[in-house]
């Protein structure tokens, strides 16, 4: 049966850059001034174990917007599983930037590609500053839908593959390295509807309601001569300066420091209120806007695939891309990159190891120092 599905898999985009001419099937917008827009080149990045199967679309300038799209033909998603996945190597340490793509309907123009272009989907990592996540946004009805709860994203320079899974039944998974980052529904993960259960307008607190856990105790009295002690006192330890003359510079007086007797302002201790109710709940009904729609998951058009972020620093590898509507397609290819990726770390380590062996020694000129008095003094 796996094999089958394997067989029968709709695979509607894939770019590992293995093909020549990359160019032709990918677009660069022109939107930008050209002192905006940076360059792209295919690159395997510092660290690979086969640098011909791991080359991808890298971007190759700093402080620069990259935006780039290819078509494919347009399909619908309706009554499908939809899976967007690829892979990502953010070779440069990025600290500020996107590395995040998106799915478009028909109808995209290519060259006047911008971040006010329509997106069905946007998907994978943006890290900046605090800001370091994995975004899932649908646009649904006319509004883009941020995931409510933010997905952990990598921030280290190997390869990830990041994948999406919308399903039929409304329910939603993100993957990193195969690994599920989070899992649910997106009518309860995002704000597209409307909410099931509102508070009841027609209900209110009672007048008399007491929320007050806890209140000042009535029998605590201030203590007898509590606001006569001053925050401030003379340090007793100080003492004029033997050669400090009264008529030159006026009469000493010594430094104040913080007094350790006070005790701040007076407030009565507190106790438990016998009268207290509790924290009031709002009663909740059913929400007469609420519509369900098990269409959630569904995009009536998909036709294109852009990358349309801003880097401070650059050199991002976006490589392996795949829609389709099979998982079992997406985790053979998923397991075939890892494979791949998994020398990154050894060949970076062998890389570090040799640079340090082959580094030339530094010249000790306290040595040489030496060495010289020791020929004066021959």
């Amino acid at each position: 049966m796996a094999l089958l599905a394997v067989v029968y898999a709709n695979v509607y985009f894939e770019e590992d850059f293995s093909k020549p001419d990359y160019e032709s099937r990918w677009v660069t917008s022109v939107h930008r001034p050209a002192t905006e827009r940076g360059k792209v080149g295919l690159s395997a990045g510092k660290y690979f174990t086969n640098e011909e199967e791991e080359k991808g679309l890298q971007t190759q300038e700093d402080a620069r917007f990259y935006t780039i799209s290819a078509e494919f033909p347009e399909f619908s998603s309706k009554d499908k599983t939809l899976v967007l996945q690829y892979s990502l190597k953010q070779d440069q340490g990025i600290d500020c930037g996107g590395g995040y793509v998106k799915l478009h309907p028909t109808g995209l123009n290519q060259k006047d590609y911008n971040g006010d272009s329509e997106y069905n989907i946007m998907f994978g990592p943006d890290i900046c500053g605090g800001t370091r996540r994995t975004h899932v946004i649908l646009n649904k009805r006319g509004k883009n839908h941020l995931i409510r709860e933010d997905i952990p994203t990598e921030t280290d320079t190997y390869t990830h593959v990041y994948t999406l899974v919308l399903k039929p039944d409304n329910s939603f998974t993100v993957l990193t390295d195969g690994k599920e980052s989070r899992k649910g529904t997106i009518e309860d993960a995002f704000d597209i509807l409307e909410p099931k259960k509102i508070k009841d307008p027609s209900k209110s607190k009672p007048s008399d309601w007491v929320d007050e856990q806890y209140i000042d105790d009535p029998t605590d009295v201030k203590p007898e001569g509590y606001d006569a002690i001053p925050q401030e006192v003379d340090d007793p330890d100080a003492e004029k300066p033997v050669d400090w003359d009264d008529e030159l510079d006026g009469a000493w007086e010594a430094p104040r420091i913080p007094n350790p007797e006070y005790k701040g302002p007076w407030r009565p201790k507190k106790i438990e209120n016998s009268a207290y109710k509790g924290e009031w709940i709002h009663p909740m009904i059913d929400n007469p806007a609420f519509e369900a729609d098990p269409t959630l998951y569904a995009f009536d058009s998909l036709s294109s695939i852009g990358i349309e972020i801003w880097q401070v620093k650059s050199g991002s590898v976006f490589d392996n891309f795949l829609v389709t509507d099979s998982e079992a397609e997406a985790e053979s290819r998923r397991e075939a990159i890892l494979k791949r990726a998994a020398g990154e770390k050894a060949a970076e380590e062998i890389s570090q190891k040799s640079k340090s062996e082959n580094a030339e020694p530094e010249e000790d000129e306290h040595d040489d120092h030496d060495h010289d008095d020791q020929k004066e003094d021959l």
